[in-house]
């Protein structure tokens, strides 16, 4: 058994657990594209595992015949070609605080834990 999204216009609609994607299209009609919840980023976390379409697929992702992109959080971020992650035009501080993105200022705002 494997995990296999229907996709309609690009966009993933439904993601169901089921013998093959022949059996998906047969029975359920539509197109179907296999995804694997071990895949994020194009890494599979198994060892020795191979990533499965850049990403596990999820309701209202886009599929555009290589992989599965979550929806874009923000005008200003760019998809990364190689992993299908949104990034922000500039990168989140590292430095053990919470951080909040601010769209109007592109750039990240500390949040206030008090």
């Amino acid at each position: 058994m494997a995990h296999y999204a229907k996709v309609e216009s690009g966009i993933v609609t439904q993601v169901i657990v089921a013998d093959s994607q022949e059996w998906c299209q047969a029975n359920l009609g539509g197109t179907w594209v296999q995804t694997s919840y071990n895949t994020q980023g194009n890494v599979n976390s198994r060892e020795g595992g191979v990533a499965l379409h850049k990403n596990y697929a999820g309701i209202g992702y886009t599929w555009d015949g290589t992989g599965f992109a979550a929806p874009k959080p923000y005008p200003s971020w760019t998809k990364d070609a190689d992993t299908y992650l949104w990034e922000a035009p500039t990168p989140k501080p590292n430095d053990g605080k919470v951080y909040s993105w601010n769209e109007s200022t592109t750039s990240w705002v500390e949040v206030d834990n008090d």
